[in-house]
């Protein structure tokens, strides 16, 4: 499990300095209201597009997956997000089921197995019923022919990996990386994925959610002009921890504690946060050049990462995103994206808005959910994002969504070194850097818990 050139975050780290005031953003009052038909009257106008018809993707986002060969799912990680991926997957379509378990820890591979069982008539014999470290290769090596990855995100790379030389179509669960060799991985990965015609999708559910792909499509179209800013947040209270058991080695406790540390998660700006950075990314087409942050941990009870972020991003045409998550109680609570252009804005949110308004703050576009229910019968963008995947499978229609998803994973990660360290990160010197956070010796007992600290900002690191 060790992996080379382990040296210290401010080693290789080359800043560049960034000028640029924030965008100027704002909304308004709602005086008219039009439904998405109002979107297609304003076109007529002379709307220039973002992106020309045909040049961007837009998933077939029906209710059930098509019929065709069967499809044995292995599953790679059965806790809460794993067992529901798995569900998932079973709802989305028919011929498909799951013939092989695997997770670092038996309980938890029985337990699944128990409610395949008892949910779906779906009996895993123990032959394949893998468990520890290693259970991912014994699940891809199986009879199966897609794999659910769905353990703590720091294994999703090796396991990507394994899964694409194997020759399987890979559900990657988000976050897909949380490092610059991660991420490394994940993209040299996917252009293995694409050579061998395989498709592989990614749990950043928006991208499959009916609303957001509507808005998508008329920024794309026009709707809001030219990018010139946008405001993404993640801000909630505390997320669950796992107090440790006496019974627990330091590596067990870890893991089963996992979206707590940061070499296990990414730290919640790459874990959750990367949700809402992936709409900006996706609906503009753009990067981040640079980034510059600040953070702290303030109440979180375990583990060794911080409680909040709050980044200022150039993007690649020079616009500034904003950038702020926090996981600390009794605090507001804002879960969306804005994004603000030249003749309107774009607000979207976790509680399934999505709105257009022109400068004055007027709604020209908004999405008819009352339509949606009218015209379809599955609306769970889990359950969407495997009809999707499953269709384009059966339809030897390859599919990539690694690689845009691996640019909103750098960004995250990009912003906690910002804010870990306190100096300007730069697109360049974060891909191309060693940085690693994969520890030494890596099993369930004793680890060396002193590799495991809080950054501190501008103190140099060992």
């Amino acid at each position: 499990m060790k992996k080379e050139n382990k040296l210290s975050r401010r080693s290789f780290f080359k800043t560049t300095a960034a000028a640029g005031a924030l965008a100027t953003i704002g909304t308004g009052t709602t005086v008219t209201l039009l439904t998405s038909c109002g979107g297609g009257e304003t076109k007529k106008g002379g709307l220039i597009p973002l992106k020309e018809p045909g040049t961007y993707y837009v998933p077939d986002l029906v209710d059930f997956a098509r019929d065709g060969k069967p499809l044995k799912a292995g599953l790679v990680g059965c806790g809460g997000r794993g067992s529901g991926a798995a569900f998932n997957f079973l709802n989305a379509g028919p011929n498909v089921t799951i013939t092989a378990l695997g997770d670092v820890f038996q309980q938890q591979v029985d337990d699944m197995a128990e409610r395949l069982k008892r949910e779906k008539d779906i009996d895993i014999p123990e032959s394949m019923r893998f468990v520890g470290l290693d259970a991912y290769k014994k699940v891809i090596d199986s009879d199966v022919d897609v794999v659910l990855l769905v353990t703590p995100p720091s294994f999703r790379p090796e396991h990507f990996k394994y899964a694409t030389e194997a020759g399987k179509h890979s559900f990657l669960e988000k976050p897909i990386c949380i490092d610059p060799v991660g991420y490394r991985t994940i993209v040299a990965t996917a252009r293995q994925a694409q050579a061998k015609k395989l498709s592989v999708i990614v749990g950043t559910q928006r991208r499959h959610q009916r609303n957001y792909v509507a808005a998508y499509q008329k920024v794309q179209e026009g709707l809001i002009g030219e990018i010139t800013g946008g405001n993404v947040y993640w801000n909630q209270s505390m997320l669950w921890h796992r107090d440790r058991q006496k019974n627990w080695g330091d590596g067990e406790w870890m893991i089963k504690d996992w979206v707590n540390w940061k070499w296990l998660s990414g730290d919640h700006i790459v874990e959750q946060h990367v949700y809402n950075i992936d709409v900006f990314t996706w609906f503009t087409g753009l990067r981040p050049v640079s980034a510059v942050a600040v953070g702290s941990r303030q109440r979180r009870l375990t583990g060794d990462q911080y409680d909040n972020f709050s980044v200022d991003f150039v993007m690649d045409n020079g616009v500034h995103l904003h950038s702020m998550c926090r996981q600390i109680d009794g605090t507001a609570t804002n879960i969306s994206e804005f994004i603000q252009g030249t003749k309107g804005s774009c607000y979207t949110d976790f509680g399934d808005h999505a709105v257009i308004k022109d400068l004055a703050g007027n709604i020209i576009w908004e999405y008819d959910h009352e339509a949606e229910k009218e015209k379809h019968t599955q609306h769970d963008p889990y359950v969407l994002e495997h009809i999707n995947w499953i269709n384009h499978i059966r339809q030897n229609d390859p599919l990539d969504q690694a690689s845009p998803n691996a640019i909103s994973n750098m960004a995250g990660i990009m912003g906690r070194e910002a804010a870990y360290t306190g100096d300007l990160m730069t697109w360049e010197a974060m891909t191309s850097a060693p940085l690693d956070y994969t520890p030494k010796d890596v099993n369930l007992g004793k680890m060396d818990m002193k590799d495991f600290v809080v950054p501190v900002p501008g103190q140099p690191l060992s």
